[in-house]
């Protein structure tokens, strides 16, 4: 396709070759032109993922090379904002793998950077387009739960021993699962329901490694509290979603299936993609009366369709770079309330 927006990825491991690459490569009107790895394999997988790619050993090089219309930084959580900075300096319009940055203070220089050069730039929080986030935005316009009272979700794992050398699970800047999957469940939540007035976290390293065990309580200024979980040491993982209303509760059960189907190599070109089976689909609660409820079909593939009509037809990005900014507050504000109960493994 003529005019196609050029892209350059950043890190090629999970995030840069199973997420971005397969969502960009699906998008008719991008293509993915560079990537920055130094990793003889990743490299291989690039260039035979992505035919007529250039390949960089540093983003550095991959900007003095220049022919590139957007850069995606899916590099460690500790280099997402320098690289970021980068870009917006070389005048590239960004987008910024969740988290945006390690803390609230780095996020929002890096957003009043973009603001300052006039170059947009947006963060992958791609998880506010899952299956049952969007059906819950569907009952909850429709007024099948009434008035919503508690929103419970979970990313909750077995996983009790470290992964050898797996950087996010080290104690370096950047690590840790209350940056990792808790900037999702913040964004979810605030996303939601809105602005957080207080708030009760409780962060634990349980295996020795960086923090791996995290509960948080918001309560939303809509009135709402959130109980949020994210955990490496789930025996018995609760459900997903647990959202309870005055009319009643939906729950699911299975976490949405985009990022299994990718894995597997079924991106958006399958007409399957982001379809939630109906053994799968969550339940509408009201006492002993239990009601499957149809799944909205994820649609992680949007994300990159708003990107190219941001940078072609001026509309906004995906996701407001200060919703990042205002996650981070709220991450802190957990890590600071933990913080006095803290404590080593045993």
């Amino acid at each position: 396709m003529d005019g196609q927006l050029q892209v350059g990825i950043v890190g090629y491991g999970l995030a840069g070759r199973i997420f971005h690459g397969q969502l960009i490569r699906a998008e008719p009107a991008m293509r993915v032109a560079a990537v920055v790895t130094r990793n003889p394999e990743r490299r291989a997988q690039a260039a035979d993922d992505h035919p007529d790619v250039a390949l960089h050993p540093s983003l550095d090089e991959m900007l003095e090379a220049g022919g590139l219309d957007l850069v995606v930084i899916a590099s460690p959580n500790d280099q997402h904002a320098p690289g970021a900075l980068a870009c917006l300096e070389a005048g590239l319009p960004v987008v910024v793998d969740k988290p945006l940055a390690i803390d609230a203070a780095q996020a929002r220089g890096v957003v009043e950077q973009a603001a300052q050069a006039g170059v947009p730039v947006t963060v992958f929080q791609n998880r506010r387009w899952d299956s049952d986030v969007l059906t819950l935005r569907r009952l909850i316009d429709d007024a099948e739960l009434g008035e919503v009272v508690r929103f419970e979700s979970r990313f909750e794992r077995w996983r009790p021993n470290l992964t050898p050398g797996k950087r996010s699970e080290g104690t370096g800047p950047g690590g840790g699962i209350l940056l990792d999957l808790g900037s999702h469940l913040v964004d979810q939540a605030t996303h939601l329901f809105g602005p957080v007035l207080d708030l009760h976290g409780e962060v634990a390293a349980r295996r020795g490694g960086a923090d791996d065990d995290v509960f948080c309580s918001l309560e939303h200024e809509s009135g709402v509290r959130s109980h949020l979980s994210a955990t490496a040491l789930a025996g018995a993982p609760g459900p997903r979603l647990r959202v309870l209303g005055t009319h009643g509760a939906y729950v699911v059960e299975p976490l949405d299936g985009q990022e299994e189907m990718l894995r597997a190599g079924r991106g958006p070109e399958d007409a399957s993609y982001g379809v939630e089976p109906q053994e799968r689909w969550g339940r509408l609660h009201r006492g002993d009366e239990v009601r499957p409820v149809r799944s909205e079909r994820g649609r992680w593939d949007l994300f990159y369709a708003e990107v190219a009509s941001a940078l072609t037809d001026g509309t906004p990005m995906p996701v407001d770079p200060w919703d990042a900014v205002r996650t981070h507050d709220v991450l802190d504000r957990i890590r600071s309330d933990a913080a006095p109960t803290e404590r080593a493994p045993s």
